[in-house]
């Protein structure tokens, strides 16, 4: 079996059962500035496997980066919520597929 070069960020215990499968891998601990550029492409990556394939799994992958997404951020899952809400109710949410045309 020929060597990949895949860098991309995975889930925490991806390696431990890459080796127990009997496989091998070279993984590191990205430092902030490339944590920060691989959770925004593991984002983009999972939103586009949604779109793909829209089911619970992917959503829950989805779900994931942004709860690291936060953290990374210092921001907390109540707070975001609590704003969404707030916004919801000023302006509405995005569940009747209203499109901008033209605004003068």
């Amino acid at each position: 079996m020929g060597q990949k070069f895949i860098p991309k960020l995975v889930r925490d215990k991806i390696p431990q059962i890459i080796q127990e499968k009997g496989r091998n891998c070279k993984w590191h601990r990205a430092e902030i500035p490339e944590y920060n550029l691989r959770l925004y492409d593991k984002m983009c990556e999972e939103l586009t496997e949604f779109m793909e394939y829209p089911c619970v799994e992917e959503a829950a992958d989805m779900y994931e980066v942004f709860l690291s997404l936060l953290t990374n951020w210092g921001l907390e899952l109540n707070d975001v919520i609590s704003h969404a809400e707030k916004k919801k109710a000023d302006r509405g949410g995005f569940y009747e597929g209203i499109v901008l045309d033209t605004l003068d």
